[in-house]
């Protein structure tokens, strides 16, 4: 199991941390080495790559270049462009307070970052509550923006992908078209670009932050070179006027020849792995560290240079701080990742996204090339023979290529087959390269060969294969799948392929050189021969053959017996004897000289020189041996013959010297992260080694001992390093502003080197409501718990003895007493919480009691008048005491509801009954119109004027409205009734859009509109227009009779005004018969409708029912009527039409007389009379007859009515005025377009309606419109935004 001692715990940085009083008073700490943007122009490109060598890559120390600022264009880099350029790209914000990622929006998280910053400010411990939301948008896409604005001033060869350091015309050059130069040879500053781009790992990123969130401690993935410039931080006013905190960020880094001794500090004493990335280290946990911390601040315009494999961990500070960073590769990292990084990530499963091994081949590629090139100019002579042979940059290729190759040389060897004659020969499987393939359980990148199992292929489903790969390194470790063995071999490139190309290369190596030396190459053959261990691929090989191949669909067969059988227990509870072995069993087990239990001899680590054997797991954490350190040599001797067998019968013999593991082992179960398939069969690596550890402080001292042992060592005379221009003038840039004395200069940011405003002299300034902590202080740590020490300043002394105290009858044992500061701080601020706690729940005295150790009694002396008093005062009823304080209805004390993802539906809060009775309900109402609050021309589209073969639609207005529930009941009954309690508002949604912007302006309509009171002549108007309803209802029986709408062709008429229709007779101005009413009747009766009482309504609803029902009777009378006269006209005939026989009988007629007063007394209309042009009155024949025009309208319901207007023929015809042919046909009493007027639209028909043969009576064919839109399908599909 995974190791149980105490890990130290997360404990956060105050918001009003000072810098400069940590560093200078903690001798382990350190400013960062700094150089400004200006000396890198002074003295040259080449000196700084020289600079970035020796400091960064060999020596190991962090560079800090400020000034970038001044050179970067700061508006791309504001929140206003990010939040309009970039704001709705979703992204994923990872909360580091509950381990988890938030889907949102950039400009959704700008917005929020001032309250997730607030929040740490609102008290001065706030900071410490762990569950606060701690939200970073990290590990985003780099904007193209920032990638080009970035690129024009970091030096090219630090930038991300840079592909030749090489100058533009220098030696090598090759003409580009257009007659330019191109760039000359160089080495790439960044490998990674020499790999096809669809292979190449994208790590150009950015990290945007506020206060309190953090990255912790952790190493650059695969050795390689981090690179880290904030190009925008919060000041003290934002972008909009509002106040906000400087932003900063605080890293914490250790030099590369410290890793080791890091690594063995966060193992042994905090109780983390710097593997595994999920530890952020405390302020007391440096301050107590064995190994100097370089600290630095970074703010706007600071470039920082990480060393490869050099852990840190970075705090960010104020209100917003943006960073672009990246990572770059080299030959150094890839020889630090091919020896270290990679085999400490495959030990925890973590990715290799890098790709090391195909950057080796694809570099060699390229710089094969580029040597080439160089040796073809070289050969044509004259000046740019001698440039090429003095130029820097292309030896730098030379020596690259030539460490390159050794690298390949390493991946071949570990490769190779065994001879043939041992093992037969392979026949490997091809599958194209393509960089995708990884392994199943440690998930590296596989660049050549691997095993693949596919007996288990389909374990998860008969239709998906899923073949289960494993690279050669975790086969020899025991891991792969559950089948174990019965593995087959695949290869990515073909052998001969890269055989070749190890030829061609290790030519070129010796032209470099000139001839053969000891360092020069051998053939691969030849190599394999000098190679004293047995390669990588020959270990999988023997290991294939003696591991046993388990079926996963039967894993434990009937006649197996089990590894170790568990002991058994009789009914007494003692132990049954265990069965005995049999023979056969006991010749395929053997015992460990350690843990003494018999485990198959496949799982053994047999000696050459005795007869021992040990254990994998046991050789792995007593010992720190890796299985395929022992599979690998042929001639491995055991602990015990190498005298250094720690068991307890060899520690009792002299001549053993027993080992101590070198450091501390946490295991790690890799379960979680492997494919599912996977098992572990030699070692289990989520055990831990602290039971074979017996002293930290020598692991401890043996890792800082060797750790100053590397740091003796001048870069200069470090192999990776080779000074080819015989320049003694190196000093150009002076990197360090730290003296021997460690005196600051003054070139440094500020006086103090962080851009913090100085504190006082004194370390512990008590005017800080966060003190710096205590470097002899105890790290907290999780699962062990502090406690309160009361007498605080007798802890010093050791001759003052105290006086246990007495225990009580009811008293608990006591708590134990802290020995740190930290302890005791921690224990106050318990107490104090627990304090507050008791407070609300009327329990003070009794915590407190408890706290101290005293009687839970408290005696008080009153005297008994006044206890009487207190005896007989009422009891007044108070709420029950808030049971957690996390409940509280405050919204800056729910931290859940600071951020929350915008592009995710937001959960439904739970609502209780009694929430459910008082929420607001809202009802969707029809609107009457009513003349009093309305005009007549408010809504010109409510009356649309009907198409060809479509009738009108009225449309209809509703409203919402809100009511509470309380008032349900008087809703039900009526606006405003008695026994409401409350005024009763009605929401109107037109007067809210009409008043829109006026405050003096209603909103919405009074509670008692319905009763009159807010228009005192309301009832008036009611009852004048009722008379006048009357009045134009008995006109229009001495009005001339309308024809119907189908009695003329089709054509273009003025449409007539519209008007709000009645609700219950939508799109009812053209009927079946085509004939409309006047639309004042409509808003009369809506008007009558909406005024009158309850029992005038009744009883007008009766005598509406009785006129339907004559008016119905009469209609049909009239239609029988009119066909009789079409019949007389055609006389049988059926091919004339009803239309023709109006047509051939209409002629022009002057208006009668009274029409003609009654026109001129009207008010003028806004457009011109309307005129008949061909009037039926005007026909032969028709002076003087009576015609009787039917109207018919259907509404909603059921009920229908029918409206009969009987006209007499005038004898006189009137003047034609408009000749031009029209739709609608308008009998009016007057010529003016004015309310009286009562027009008559019709469509036309489509075609001509007459009476077919053989039927009794004309019944119209046209349809009513239905509610679905023109042409619209039911099933047309949504449109997606």
């Amino acid at each position: 199991m995974p190791a149980a001692r105490p890990r130290a715990s997360f404990e956060p940085i105050p918001p009003d941390f000072d810098v400069r009083t940590f560093v200078e008073t903690a001798d382990n700490f350190q400013y960062a080495d700094r150089i400004s943007y200006e000396m890198i122009a002074n003295n040259g490109i080449e000196q700084f790559e020289k600079l970035v060598l020796l400091h960064v890559i060999i020596g190991g120390k962090p560079l800090v270049i400020d000034g970038f600022e001044q050179v970067l264009d700061p508006w791309p880099f504001t929140p206003s462009w990010l939040r309009g350029n970039m704001g709705d790209k979703p992204e994923n914000a990872r909360n580091l307070s509950s381990k988890s990622n938030i889907p949102l929006t950039i400009k959704h998280y700008l917005k929020n970052m001032s309250k997730l910053t607030e929040q740490f400010f609102e008290d001065a411990e706030r900071y410490r509550d762990k569950t606060r939301q701690r939200v970073y948008l990290k590990d985003i896409d780099c904007p193209d923006v920032w990638r080009k604005k970035v690129k024009e001033h970091i030096p090219p060869g630090l930038f991300y992908l840079n592909e030749s350091t090489g100058e533009i015309g220098g030696p090598g050059a090759l003409d580009e078209p257009g007659g330019r130069k191109g760039r000359g040879i160089g080495r790439a500053g960044d490998l990674m670009s020499s790999l096809p781009p669809e292979m190449r790992a994208e790590n150009l990123m950015c990290y945007i932050g506020h206060e309190g969130t953090y990255t912790p401690a952790h190493r650059e993935m695969c050795a390689s070179l981090g690179q880290n410039i904030m190009v925008h931080a919060s000041t003290t006013v934002g972008e909009d006027g509002k106040p906000e905190r400087p932003g900063s960020s605080l890293w914490f880094m250790t030099e590369s020849k410290d890793r080791h001794l890091v690594a063995e500090y966060w193992l042994s004493t905090l109780g983390h792995d710097i593997e595994v990335e999920n530890h952020f280290a405390q302020l007391i946990a440096w301050k107590k560290a064995p190994f100097k911390t370089y600290v630095v601040e970074q703010r706007t315009g600071d470039f920082i240079l990480i060393p490869p494999l050099a852990p840190h961990q970075v705090w960010n500070r104020g209100t917003r701080t943006m960073k672009v960073a990246w990572n770059r590769t080299t030959v150094e990292t890839l020889e630090m990742a091919m020896d270290e990084a990679l085999p400490a990530s495959r030990i925890v499963c973590r990715d290799e996204q890098y790709k090391n091994k195909a950057i080796v081949y694809y570099t060699l590629l390229k710089y094969s090339n580029l040597i080439k090139i160089a040796r073809a100019q070289s050969e044509l002579g004259g000046d740019q023979e001698e440039m090429i042979h003095r130029s820097l940059k292309i030896r730098h290729v030379q020596r690259d290529f030539k460490r390159l190759f050794d690298l390949y040389k390493n991946i071949l060897l570990s490769e190779m087959f065994a001879p043939e004659a041992q093992h037969g020969r392979e026949h490997p499987e091809l599958l194209p390269f393509d960089g995708n393939v990884t392994c199943a359980y440690c998930r590296c990148n596989i660049f050549n060969r691997f095993l693949t199992c596919k007996s288990c292929k389909n374990l998860y489903s008969e239709d998906i294969e899923e073949p289960y790969d494993v690279c050669m390194d975790c086969y020899c470790m025991g891991r792969s799948c559950g089948c174990q063995s019965g593995y087959t071999w695949v290869e990515q490139w073909r052998w001969k392929d890269l055989m070749h190309r190890y030829e061609e290369w290790r030519a070129q190596i010796v032209e470099i050189d000139g001839h053969i030396t000891e360092k020069t190459p051998l053939p691969l053959q030849e190599e394999r021969r000098y190679f004293s261990k047995k390669t990588l691929a020959q270990v999988c090989q023997e290991q294939l053959k003696i591991r046993p191949f388990v079926d996963i669909k039967n894993p434990n067969p009937a006649n197996g017996e089990s590894e170790e059988d568990e002991p058994q227990i009789d009914a007494n509870g003692y132990p049954k004897p265990a069965k005995k072995k049999s023979k056969q069993w006991l010749s395929k087990h053997k015992s460990c000289h350690v843990c003494l239990h018999r485990h198959p001899k496949w799982k053994m680590a047999f000696c050459t020189n005795c007869d021992y054997a040990y254990c994998y797991g046991t050789l792995f954490r007593a010992h720190d041996t890796m299985p395929l350190a022992i599979m690998e040599d042929p001639a491995w001797k055991c602990p015990h013959c190498k005298r250094i067998c720690n068991t307890g019968k060899c520690r009792s013999d002299p001549r053993q010297n027993s080992y101590e593991p070198k450091g501390t082992l946490l295991g790690h179960d890799t379960r979680k992260v492997a494919d599912p398939r996977s098992v572990e069969c030699l070692v289990d690596f989520s055990v831990s080694n602290l039971n074979w550890v017996r002293e930290e402080d020598v692991a401890m001292e043996n890792r800082r001992a060797a750790a100053e042992r590397a740091k003796l060592a001048n870069p200069e005379f470090d192999d990776r390093y080779m000074d080819l221009d015989h320049d003694q003038d190196r000093n150009g840039i002076t990197y360090s502003p730290v003296h021997e004395n460690g005196d600051f200069e003054g070139h440094m940011n500020g006086a103090n080197g962080s851009g913090l405003p100085r504190a006082s002299d004194d370390p512990w300034n008590e005017s800080s409501l966060y003190p710096d902590p205590d470097p002899n202080a105890e790290i907290p740590r999780l699962g062990k718990r502090n406690r309160e020490d009361e007498g605080e300043e007798n802890n010093t002394s050791r001759k003052k003895k105290k006086n246990k105290p007495k225990k009580s009858k009811d008293d608990t044992p006591q708590r134990l007493e802290p020995k740190s500061t930290s302890g005791k701080q921690y224990q106050k601020e318990v107490q104090r919480k627990l304090l507050e706690e008791a407070k609300r729940k009327d329990q003070f005295i009794l915590v407190a009691a408890r706290m101290k150790g005293k009687s839970k009694i408290v005696k008080l002396r009153l005297d008994s008048d006044l206890l009487e008093a207190i005896q007989n005062r009422p009891v007044l009823e108070r709420p029950a005491p808030d049971q957690e304080r996390e409940s509280s209805d405050e919204p800056e004390d729910d931290t859940g509801n600071i951020l929350q993802s915008d592009l995710m539906a937001a959960r439904k809060p739970v609502v209780t009954p009694a929430q459910k009775e008082k929420a607001q309900k809202t009802f969707r109402v029809r609107v009457n119109n009513d003349e009093t609050y309305s005009t007549r021309k408010r809504n010109p589209e409510a009356n649309l004027p009907g198409k060809p073969g479509r009738p009108g639609q009225r449309k209809s207005r509703f409203e919402e409205i809100t009511i509470d529930s309380e008032e349900d009941d008087d809703f039900v009954n009526g606006y405003g009734g008695p026994g409401t309690g409350r005024s009763t508002g009605r929401t109107s949604t037109w007067l809210a859009r009409k008043n829109e912007g006026e405050e003096d302006l209603p909103t919405e309509l009074p509670e008692d509109f319905r009763d009159g009171l807010i228009n005192p002549n309301r009832e008036k108007n009611i009852e004048r227009n009722r008379i006048r309803n009357q009045q134009l209802a008995e006109r229009r029986k001495s009005m001339p009779s309308k024809p119907t709408a189908k009695v003329r062709p089709p054509g273009a008429g003025r449409p007539r005004k519209s008007t709000s229709a009645l609700p219950d007779a939508i799109g009812a101005d053209e009927d079946e018969d085509g004939v409309g009413e006047d639309d004042d009747t409509g808003e009369a009766l809506l008007l009558a409708q909406s005024a009158a009482a309850a029992l005038e309504a009744q009883r007008k609803a009766e005598a509406e029912k009785a006129r339907a029902a004559a008016a119905e009777k009469e209609a049909q009378e009239n239609l029988r009527a009119k066909m009789g006269i079409a019949e007389v006209y055609f006389g049988g005939s059926d091919e004339e039409s009803l239309t023709g026989f109006i047509n051939t009988l209409a002629a022009e007629d002057e208006p009668l007389a009274h029409e003609r007063a009654e026109s001129s007394s009207s008010p003028a209309a806004n457009e011109p009379p309307l005129q008949s042009t061909n009037s039926i009155f005007s026909k032969p024949g028709m002076e003087g007859k009576k015609i009787k025009i039917v109207s018919k309208r259907s509404g909603d319901g059921a009920t229908k009515t029918a409206t009969t207007t009987t006209v007499t023929a005038p004898l006189t015809g009137f003047t034609a005025v408009n000749k031009k042919a029209s739709k609608a046909i308008n009998v009016s009493d007057s010529e003016s377009d004015s309310e009286d007027e009562i027009p008559a639209k019709a469509p036309a028909p489509k075609r001509p309606v007459g009476r077919p043969p053989g039927r009794p009576s004309l019944v119209p064919t046209r349809g009513t419109s239905s509610g679905r839109g023109r042409g619209r399908p039911r099933g047309r599909p949504r449109k997606s935004g």
